[in-house]
């Protein structure tokens, strides 16, 4: 598909954009925790960019946990189908 036909959020030019603006509105907000001040309730909040660096952290150990539950839940390709093998004919 030529790049002309791709939808704009599929276009490689428009995605570097949208990653762009996207890093620098988190950056906003990081560096805006400097000037407001917030009313924490544990004091490990106060800290710099306590709310970005612990959504990452959060984030990351969703995607782990994730993976691992994947690996227990995990079915074989051919669990859904039928087994006739087992089955008595009834006349």
């Amino acid at each position: 598909m030529s790049e002309e036909k791709k939808r704009w959020l599929l276009r490689k030019e428009n995605i570097r954009t949208i990653w762009i603006i996207f890093i620098v509105i988190l950056l906003a907000t990081v560096l805006a925790g400097l000037f407001v001040h917030q009313h924490e309730s544990f004091g490990i909040e106060d800290s710099f960019g306590f709310f970005a660096w612990y959504g990452f952290i959060t984030c990351v150990g969703m995607v782990v946990f994730a993976k691992l539950l994947g690996l227990f839940l995990k079915r074989p390709e051919n669990y859904y189908q039928e087994d006739n093998s087992n089955e008595v004919e009834h006349d």
